[in-house]
């Protein structure tokens, strides 16, 4: 992706953007929003001169009219992505038929679209939705694809439907002027809107003006910034919104810094999802589950140094093997257990490596938390989530450490009994002992060190992939 220019960018509010896009006589379009009111229409008519701008808005809540406009939904889900993209088809390709030939040569064509379901009256449904762009850079090209998900957070649904419209002008905003800088188009896209007020989980961009964006590393920008704690990606490396990807899914989450995945993450997934698949009854035919490799933001960021590089590297190992890859913000594990209790997940497996562990069951990690432990594996051993532990070996130590004979403190011995005993926390059988000590860091300081051996402990394909592409530090010695 291009680098940036650091000078710090003029911020300007939601009213002056439109005005600033109304007086623009080459960007004309439609408004089609369904859910949340006509929001974004709305912020371009108070600002002025919206006639320069608006081809036409609609607002189709009706399903029948709906179906009518935009054909139906073969999943019967009006609030999705492919709801979304029936909208942007249909109104883009209206502007074409009806404009094109009156005005295509001086105009860029655009069409804006959202489906969003706002607060109902009793607060107890979930406040998110789908936003999209398509839009030219010049007029007579082909256009470009602009894909966002988001969570409205605020309370209050007439204030969602404001930060809707603030959003949404944005938006529009940043796709004409800031397309060419997908991290300055990315912060814009909160000018102002605080962070607690709403949380955008997934964006794509696509199109002949933005096909230097790799949308993988502009995902987890979102994390980076605060936009969203999570983000992913699926076996194929394509970026998904996480609702899509774990609804009504059983879900094992395997966390390490994979750099590189070794035998001994390649056993924790293999003997840790033989172990799954018994207890959540797996159907080949119709999977009902999912594996994620989970990286978390802290061993992605070091003083505020992102290695973009090296991020993509372990996303193409890890992709490469089969595997989703999911980025989080969450230092413990409670935080992401309790992250998977909103969404509609039957199952969550941990796999987590015994000398791991130990650090999970120490107190002195949650000093900042009023209940402290208990108050910490309240939130991560919920009725849903269970916790498997790999077996670990100390280096130079004989004894392998297992549930059964972590050491435990005093303090918490009839607690983690508790757990244990009702099958809260349990042991992965039939793992390989002989992987044991293959730990990445031993295997990342033996490749820059350019020390032999290195090979034998990770995966053919992974030693392959690291040596064609001369991943962390290798330097081929002939």
């Amino acid at each position: 992706m291009r680098q940036e220019n650091q000078i710090e960018r003029e911020v300007w509010d939601s009213n002056r953007k439109a005005l600033f896009i109304n007086l623009d006589s080459t960007i004309y379009g439609s408004f089609a929003e369904i859910g949340g009111g006509q929001e974004v229409a709305r912020c371009f008519f108070q600002s002025g001169g919206a006639s320069g701008t608006v081809a036409r808005t609609v607002s189709a809540y009706d399903m029948a009219f709906s179906d009518y406009l935009y054909g139906e939904s073969p999943s019967r889900r009006y609030v999705s992505e492919q709801r979304l993209m029936q909208m942007l088809n249909k109104e883009y390709n209206s502007l074409e038929t009806l404009l094109k030939k009156q005005r295509g040569s001086n105009t860029r064509f655009f069409a804006f679209a959202n489906t969003v379901t706002t607060l109902n009256y009793r607060k107890d449904n979930e406040a998110h939705g789908w936003i999209g762009v398509r839009f030219q850079i010049k007029p007579d090209a082909k256009p470009n694809d602009v894909v966002l998900h988001v969570r409205l957070l605020e309370n209050d649904s007439l204030q969602q439907q404001q930060t809707l419209g603030v959003l949404g002008v944005n938006l529009l905003y940043a796709c004409y002027y800031n397309y060419q800088y997908p991290n300055s188009f990315l912060k814009s896209l909160l000018d102002d809107i605080s962070n607690d007020r709403i949380e955008i989980d997934m964006i794509r961009m696509s199109g002949p003006d933005l096909a230097y964006v790799d949308n993988r590393l502009l995902a987890v920008q979102l994390v980076k910034n605060g936009m969203t704690k999570v983000t992913m990606f699926d076996r194929h490396g394509h970026v998904q919104q996480p609702a899509d990807l774990l609804y009504k899914k059983n879900i094992m989450v395997l966390r390490g810094s994979f750099r590189p995945i070794t035998y001994v993450g390649f056993d924790m997934l293999k003997s840790g999802f033989a172990l799954f698949k018994k207890e959540v009854g797996y159907n080949k035919k119709t999977p009902n589950a999912e594996v994620l490799c989970e990286i978390t933001l802290n061993n992605l960021i070091d003083e505020d140094n992102f290695d973009e590089r090296d991020f993509l590297d372990r996303v193409d190992i890890l992709c490469g093997m089969g595997q989703n890859v999911m980025i989080s913000n969450f230092r413990e594990f409670y935080r992401l257990g309790e992250w998977f209790q909103r969404f509609k997940i039957d199952n969550v497996r941990m796999v987590i490596g015994a000398l791991t562990f130990r650090n999970v069951i120490d107190k002195k990690y949650y000093k900042h938390l009023k209940g402290g432990m208990m108050e910490a594996f309240g939130k991560l051993f919920m009725d849903n989530l269970r916790v498997y532990i790999y077996p670990g070996r100390e280096k130079n130590e004989d004894e392998i450490i297992t549930v059964h004979n972590m050491p435990i403190d005093k303090e918490i011995v009839y607690l983690y009994r508790h757990l244990t005993e009702n099958n809260y926390i349990l042991d992965i059988p039939g793992y390989k002992k002989d992987v044991l000590p293959y730990f990445s860091h031993v295997v990342l300081q033996k490749i820059q060190n350019n020390e032999p051996g290195w090979e034998e402990m990770v995966p053919k394909y992974v030693s392959a992939f690291i040596k064609t592409k001369q991943l962390f530090g290798y330097n081929n010695p002939g």
